[in-house]
């Protein structure tokens, strides 16, 4: 009994899961009903920073669905109506495509260029030898300095010696028993305390100096010939040590991971200190650098995500806001901004490309907007197929706006919401074609 009552209530929990499973499945298809024809930003990138102001959204139309493996839509699934959209809150503006991080190998020392790893294009990892600078005047000065090392340190135990036997014997005692009297002891001691020495005045007239300050004397002076050998050999290490930073110098190894990008001197050139060698980058991460109008940097944020469009094959992607300057060029007034770019894009530094920069200042216009597969091209004017209302082509030019996105863009005039147009006009199409007559 216990048994059938558990498997019941397993059974009666599973039913309950998939009953909210499916209720899930219809709450996501009944808001993206709903919602098809207001998606925005944030419906693409919940978790990137939006503006406030909703003047600055970016419409996004749904993508027209149905096409075959050619790319070409079939029967009447092709023909699809002008939609309305709020769009022309945005700038586009040109930027250039720059690495990430990106150096420039000078030279440190003069000499001549004995070797260069490779050229423009070969990659490198950090810490691989890049330049090597001719180092044989430096090599010569190290010996020299060595050399005078050698001598400091010989002084500096000279020093030592002669700073131990002061401490030990010296000096003033020992012309103390040499200028003695052979009376003995006592009529020495009486003459050092009554005067008549001639050890003991030290050229001074009525004076009389004590042996023992005068041996004070003599090792303060052997301790300081001791202090300035040492000095010496300190100066001398530290010789060494700059001319070892100047032979470091002479090899340029890679800081990080990338390629050269430009060479700036070959092989048996003469440099001299600040000389360009060549420019190094790395290449796997790249960043759109634009200057933006002041007035328009207040709409974007760090990490805020716009549309993009690179110039190899009109790629549309989505860019991040990396870093804004906190300071306008005073001439321009403009302040430049970095955007992240996805990794594996087309392209590298130096490409041309475009950004939309949402602007606040400019006011939302309705207007029509339509697939890019739609639009034609007869010379340098755009153009569109529209259904009329005899079933027929009709070959209808436009004036095309800002692109939208990466499948659609707005136009100015030539056609009006609600129309019926191709979104991929077959071949061989012209004004009076009819869909009908193409199945037949």
């Amino acid at each position: 009994m216990c048994f059938s009552l558990i498997k019941q209530q397993r059974f009666n929990k599973s039913v309950m899961q998939k009953q909210g499973k499916r209720m899930t499945i219809m709450t996501v298809f009944i808001a993206l009903s709903m919602g098809a024809n207001n998606v925005t930003l944030a419906d693409y990138y919940p978790n990137a920073p939006q503006q406030n102001n909703k003047n600055s959204a970016i419409y996004y139309p749904p993508a027209v669905t149905g096409a075959n493996a050619n790319g070409n839509m079939s029967g009447n699934t092709s023909v699809v109506p002008v939609s309305m959209a709020r769009t022309g809150a945005h700038v586009v503006l040109g930027g250039t495509v720059v690495s990430l991080r990106e150096v420039t190998l000078t030279a440190q020392i003069p000499g001549r260029i004995e070797y260069i790893a490779g050229t423009e294009g070969d990659w490198f990892n950090k810490g691989e030898l890049l330049v090597a600078v001719d180092d044989d005047d430096v090599v010569a000065q190290r010996r020299q300095a060595m050399a005078q090392l050698y001598g400091n340190a010989s002084s500096l135990r000279n020093a030592r010696v002669q700073y131990t036997r002061e401490f030990w014997a010296p000096q003033a005692l020992q012309r103390q028993n040499q200028t003695a009297p052979s009376m003995g002891f006592f009529p020495s001691m009486f003459e050092r305390f009554f005067g008549g020495g001639n050890g003991y005045n030290n050229g001074m007239s009525g004076y009389q100096t004590n042996p023992w300050v005068i041996r004070d004397v003599d090792l303060y002076s052997q301790g300081t010939h001791v202090s300035r050998a040492r000095s010496q050999v300190y100066g001398a290490r530290s010789r060494i040590e700059e001319i070892d930073a100047h032979l470091r110098d002479a090899r340029s190894t890679t800081p990080f991971d990338g390629v050269i990008v430009k060479k700036l001197a070959e092989v048996g050139d003469t440099v001299q200190p600040g000389q360009p060698l060549l420019k190094f980058a790395d290449t796997h991460y790249l960043q759109l650098k634009v200057d933006v109008p002041a007035r328009l940097v207040s709409a974007l944020n760090k990490g805020m995500v716009v549309p993009a469009k690179l110039d190899v094959g009109n790629t549309y992607i989505e860019v991040r806001v990396a870093q804004i300057y906190p300071t306008a060029d005073s001439q321009r007034h403009t302040v430049t901004v970095k955007f992240d770019l996805p990794s594996g894009v087309a392209g590298g530094p130096g490409m041309y490309a475009e950004v939309m920069i949402p602007d606040t200042n400019t006011p939302i216009k309705d207007l029509p907007v339509i697939p890019r597969t739609s639009v034609v091209w007869r010379g340098s004017l755009p153009a569109v197929f529209v259904l009329n209302g005899n079933s027929q082509a009709e070959l209808r030019l436009i004036r095309l706006g800002d692109q939208v996105d990466r499948h659609n863009v707005s136009v100015l005039s030539g056609i009006k919401p609600g129309e019926q147009i191709f979104a991929y006009p077959p071949p061989g199409i012209k004004s009076g074609w009819s869909p009908a007559t193409a199945n037949n």
